[in-house]
C-alpha cells in the first residue's frame, strides 16, 4: 500500500527529521483503529512504537502530534486524493453497469473563525460498499461545480452515475457521457419545465392504454420496523417519449424518464403515506427492475458511507479545522473505512473492526497485507 503513496510531495521545507511516508502511515493505521485527531493518531503510535517498527523506517522515533498535525495542515490535499485513488483503482474493479453514487455531506464542526465547516462531495461505489474518491467545496451549493471536477479524477467507463437534484444538470450529464458512463439523475423543482413534463407524461389517465408496449413497470414490497412499503417503478423509454419533453435537446443522451412511487403503511394504526421521485436517463430502453434497483441503490451512500462515517469514525464531532487538516483527514477516514470494507473475512461491522483494529496488531497487519 505505501507504493501509491510514496511519491506524495513532502511540504515541509525544513526539519524533515521524519519520513512523510511513515507519518501517512501512522495515521493510516491509527484511524483504522479510532483515532480522531493528531493527539490520539501520536499517542496511538508511541503505544505501538515496536510494532511500527516491523515495516516503517522511523529513523528519529515516533512524530509527535504538533508534527503530524503540522504535516497534514500543509499536506497538499489533492496529491493525496490522488494517491488515494490510485490505490483503491488498484483494489476494485467496477463492472459494466455498476452503480457510481455521488453525493456531498458536511463535517459540521470544521469551521473556524474565518471559515466554512468542510463540504465534501464523494463518489460510492455502491456494489463493492467503497468510496471512490471526494473533492472538497466550502458549501453545499458548489456541488454543482464540484461534480464535474470529481468526474475528471474518475474512470467510469460503463458505470451509471447517479445523483440527487443537486447533480441535475445538463453540463454534468454531457460530462458523464462524454466520460463514457450513463446517468441516472432525480429530477426536482430546479429543473421547473424538466419536472413538470416528466410528472405530465406520468400523471396521464390511462398510462398504459397512452404508450402500451413502451410502459415498463415493477414493483417491491418491505416489511420492517412495524410498516409495509410498497415501491413501485415506471420506466418509459424512446424517442417518442423524449419528443414530449421542453428543452429536451439540452441533455445529451437523454433517452429514458422514470418515475419511482413509495407507499409506506404504519401497521399499528394503518396510516399510509406516499410520495414519488422522478428522474432522467441516457440509459437506452433499461428495465423497470434494474431503474428501481440503481435509485436504491443510490442512498446506499447514506447509508452505507455518510452515516458509517459519523457513526463509526465519529466525523461530524471532528473539530480538526486548521488549513487542508479537515480535507486530508477525511480522506484518511475513506481509506480505513475501505480497508475495512474490502475485508473478504470480516464477520463483524464497521464499529466492532475498529475496535479489533485497536486490539489486535495482526488485525491491521490483515487489512494492509503487511
Amino acid at each position: 500500500m505505501q507504493q501509491y503513496f510514496i511519491s506524495v510531495a513532502d511540504p515541509r521545507r525544513d526539519n524533515r527529521s521524519h519520513l512523510l511516508i511513515d507519518i501517512i502511515m501512522i495515521a493510516i493505521c491509527a484511524t483504522i483503529a479510532g483515532a480522531e485527531g493528531w493527539i490520539e493518531i501520536a499517542r496511538f503510535a508511541e503505544l505501538k512504537e515496536d510494532w511500527f517498527r516491523k515495516f516503517l523506517t522511523l529513523p528519529n522515533g515516533i512524530p509527535s502530534h504538533d508534527t503530524i498535525g503540522r504535516v497534514f495542515s500543509l499536506l497538499d490535499p489533492e496529491q493525496f486524493q490522488v494517491s488515494f485513488m490510485a490505490w483503491i483503482r488498484s483494489c476494485v474493479t467496477l463492472t459494466n453497469g455498476q452503480i457510481i453514487a455521488i453525493d456531498g455531506k458536511t463535517n459540521r464542526h470544521t469551521f473556524g473563525k474565518d471559515t466554512k465547516p468542510l463540504h465534501l462531495v464523494s463518489a460510492f461505489a455502491t456494489a463493492n460498499g467503497v468510496a471512490l474518491g471526494s473533492v472538497a467545496t466550502d458549501v453545499k451549493s458548489n456541488e454543482i461545480t464540484a461534480i464535474p471536477e470529481l468526474l475528471k479524477l474518475l474512470d467510469i467507463s460503463g458505470c451509471v452515475i447517479t445523483t440527487d437534484a443537486m447533480g441535475c444538470q445538463s453540463d454534468i450529464a454531457a460530462d458523464i457521457v462524454n466520460n463514457g458512463g450513463d446517468y441516472l439523475l432525480a429530477v426536482k423543482g430546479n429543473q421547473g419545465l424538466l419536472y413538470r413534463d416528466i410528472k405530465a407524461i406520468f400523471n396521464t389517465v390511462d398510462l398504459q392504454a397512452t404508450w402500451g408496449d413502451l410502459l415498463k413497470t415493477s414493483t417491491t414490497e418491505d416489511k420492517n420496523h412495524g410498516r409495509i412499503e410498497l415501491r413501485s417503478c415506471e420506466v418509459l423509454s424512446g424517442s417518442e417519449v423524449i419528443t414530449k419533453l421542453r428543452h429536451k435537446n439540452n441533455w445529451l443522451n437523454l433517452n429514458t424518464v422514470v418515475k419511482v412511487t413509495a407507499t409506506r403503511t404504519i401497521v399499528s394504526t394503518g396510516e399510509i403515506t406516499s410520495f414519488s421521485r422522478y428522474y432522467i436517463s441516457s440509459l437506452v430502453d433499461p428495465s423497470a427492475e434494474y431503474c428501481q434497483q440503481a435509485v436504491r441503490q443510490h442512498w446506499g451512500i447514506e447509508n452505507s458511507l455518510h452515516w458509517v462515517l459519523d457513526m463509526s469514525f465519529r466525523e461530524d464531532e471532528s473539530r480538526i479545522r486548521t488549513d487542508h487538516g479537515p480535507q486530508n483527514m477525511a480522506v484518511l477516514r475513506h481509506i480505513a473505512l475501505n480497508l475495512i470494507k474490502l475485508d473478504k473475512e470480516r464477520k463483524v461491522g464497521v464499529k466492532a473492526s475498529i475496535k479489533k483494529a485497536g486490539w489486535d496488531d495482526r488485525y491491521i497487519e490483515h487489512l494492509l497485507g503487511v
